[in-house]
């Protein structure tokens, strides 16, 4: 034990072997100084607050009562996992996360066993705890399965698959439903008024007391006649029987941070021999700091802060994030046409339809964690004359590609898809990362699929998405701050397919797709300096393809270089078709595409996550040099 230690128990504890070892009386502080030193390091490193905070007692109590990591403890999302990564062997490292090179902001199996399966996007938990059970029934072993899971995760349509095939197989499998009433954002739907009801009713709890007293005092027979009393108290007053008609045995609502109530019933799941059990447990997300308890968010994700005020480092922006922008166009936009809707799937401040929802809140929807919900939903609206703009992250929208495909572009609706969250995204790494919507969009007929090399594009973007009204479109853009281009009063269309010059040359031609752009013209000043002529032009369109912009490009120039933040498989390969089927890789053209590395790139600020995947401004003029052959002049502008 450390002298004078503010966390004299946590100190002792590096595993939850460690945990196991303490008595019962003693795991209140002990989630008491975890809760501190949660609140420490994210005060430092920034990151997903509130979740874990809610969760502090929980994770005491789970890895207290069962036998981690021999028994499988699943976190949905992960955004609650610091607290497990404090007593799982990374209390050293913690003030690394979501740093470079230091601990992801997620759970990961690579970096710890504590860690039996890697999240970062929702609702995962108990299709992956079912696979981990059946394996483990198949294998002949004993061990435990536990999924813990958020009220707002259980809107996702794939929790109730799994639930409904849990239930069917009869599987020893526990659930936790962690219920803190909140996602990002306060949950919405029929499942989440559910909860409300069930978690509301004190009635219940004292009915179900009586019956156990009973129990104790009367005869075996009326034992038995109290329990099927206690089982008709539970259907009658507080509704589990939702969950028990899918085969789950359900118990709660539980207090989540009390000692008292979780242990006893945390003992009991884990000695019972039937097959899946679900806990429902009630926490309050930011539960323990008040500046995160009186936040709207519950400091749902923070930068760094002062633990005292609860006051947040926020650089001051140079100019208007690109979310902002879309949300503030999109608003004088639905001014002047009362046909525009906006669809969220649980993200309204992350997508800017917070603002829209303040101006319009009859026209804004938030369908909860539920992306293919969200698409077919905006299909439905958009084949009645409306003219909705489905407002998903990029990686999200992956979640609902067959949606995509079969309900919109089939049949040529005009859904407009905003896609935030283009490219790399910094500290949330590989899991939230927009690398594959280029070439997952672009390569489906009847869309038309725009990326915003500035604000003021994406302003222009909006406006072409509102006037394109025969098929779908979408226009993708990054995270974080525009350049501080100025914006122009109004949007105004582009031109469907056309691409612009932005700076004329005569040897090597630079065609960028996204805000690359500004990376671009960096590299032409360097290479203009070097004696290369360079043409820098913005294609705005990954498709339909500007063909005349990119035959002119090929054939006045000696290397033809496109770049973009995406996979291998979009822009590039689009161009390269294009060239091939129109024969102009015949004469000799040196092009090179330069697209994101085919591997995941882990978290890093991103700048420095561009720079290794090879993508600004020197390594746009290695490409050129390279393609040039001039080795002597790659290797000076590396050092």
């Amino acid at each position: 034990m450390s002298s004078g230690s503010a966390t004299p128990l946590l100190d002792q504890i590096r595993y939850p072997e460690d945990l196991r070892k303490l008595s019962e009386k003693d795991l209140p502080q002990l989630a008491a100084e975890l809760r501190k030193e949660t609140i420490d390091a994210v005060s430092v490193t920034g990151g997903h607050l509130g979740a874990g905070l809610g969760v502090v007692e929980l994770t005491v109590a789970l890895h207290w009562v069962f036998d981690t990591p021999r028994d499988r403890l699943i976190w949905d999302v992960g955004h609650q996992a610091y607290p497990h990564k404090i007593i799982t062997g990374r209390r050293d490292r913690i003030r690394t996360l979501r740093q470079g090179g230091g601990l992801s902001g997620f759970t990961k199996r690579s970096e710890s066993e504590y860690d039996p399966f890697g999240a970062g996007h929702s609702s995962t938990s108990i299709s992956a705890g079912l696979g981990m059970a059946v394996a483990r029934d198949l294998s002949g072993k004993k061990h435990n399965v536990i999924c813990v899971i958020g009220d707002g995760a259980m809107s996702a349509g794939m929790a109730y698959e799994a639930l409904n095939n849990a239930g069917a197989m009869d599987s020893r499998l526990i659930v936790i439903l962690n219920d803190n009433d909140m996602s990002i954002a306060p949950p919405t739907g029929a499942l989440s008024s559910y909860l409300a009801r069930i978690t509301s009713s004190g009635t219940y709890f004292y009915v179900r007391d009586i019956a156990k007293q009973l129990a104790k005092r009367l005869p075996k027979s009326w034992e038995r006649r109290a329990a099927r009393v206690e089982e008709y108290t539970r259907h009658l007053w507080q509704g589990g029987a939702w969950f028990e008609e899918l085969g789950f045995y359900y118990v709660g609502p539980i207090d989540g941070h009390n000692f008292d109530h979780l242990l006893p019933v945390l003992k009991n799941v884990r000695d019972a021999d039937q097959g899946p059990i679900l806990v429902h447990v009630v926490t309050r997300k930011g539960k323990g700091y008040a500046p995160a308890e009186k936040a709207a968010d519950k400091f749902h994700g923070v930068n760094r802060f002062n633990v005292i005020t609860g006051d947040q480092f926020k650089p001051k922006p140079n100019a208007p994030s690109y979310t902002r922008v879309f949300a503030e166009s999109l608003i004088e936009e639905a001014r002047r046409d009362d046909k525009i809707v906006a669809i969220t799937a649980a993200m309204p401040s992350g997508t800017g339809l917070d603002l829209f929802g303040k101006a319009f809140p009859e026209r804004t929807f938030d369908v909860g964690i539920a992306e293919q919900h969200a698409v077919t939903f905006a299909a439905g609206l958009a084949a009645e004359g409306y003219k909705p703009f489905a407002a998903i992250y990029s990686t999200f929208l992956q979640r609902a590609y067959d949606q995509v495909v079969h309900d919109v572009a089939v049949q040529k609706l005009p859904v407009r898809f905003a896609i935030d969250r283009a490219g790399l995204v910094g500290a949330d790494g590989p899991t939230h990362a927009g690398s594959f919507d280029i070439a997952y969009l672009g390569c489906v007929p009847n869309m038309v699929l725009m990326a915003a090399a500035d604000e003021a594009e994406l302003k222009h973007m909006v406006a072409t998405a509102v006037a394109i009204d025969d098929r779908p479109c979408a226009f993708r853009y990054p995270r974080g701050d525009g350049v501080g281009v100025p914006l122009p009063e109004r949007g105004v269309p582009l031109e469907i397919g056309k691409g612009r010059i932005i700076r004329e040359g005569s040897t090597v031609a630079i065609l960028s797709l996204g805000t690359r752009l500004q990376e671009a013209l960096k590299a032409a000043d360097q290479l203009a300096a070097m004696g290369l002529s360079t043409t820098v032009a913005d294609a705005r369109f990954a498709k339909p393809l500007d063909t005349e912009l990119v035959h002119s490009l090929a054939r006045e120039h000696e290397v033809f270089v496109t770049i973009e933040e995406g996979s291998i498989g979009g822009f590039g390969s689009f161009v390269l078709h294009e060239l091939a089927q129109s024969g102009l890789l015949d004469r000799g053209l040196k092009i090179r595409t330069m697209v994101l590395p085919d591997v995941f790139i882990e978290h890093d600020k991103p700048e420095r996550m561009y720079e290794k995947a090879g993508l600004n401004a020197p390594g746009i003029v290695e490409t050129v040099l390279t393609a040039l052959g001039k080795p002597a002049a790659v290797s000076d502008i590396r050092a």
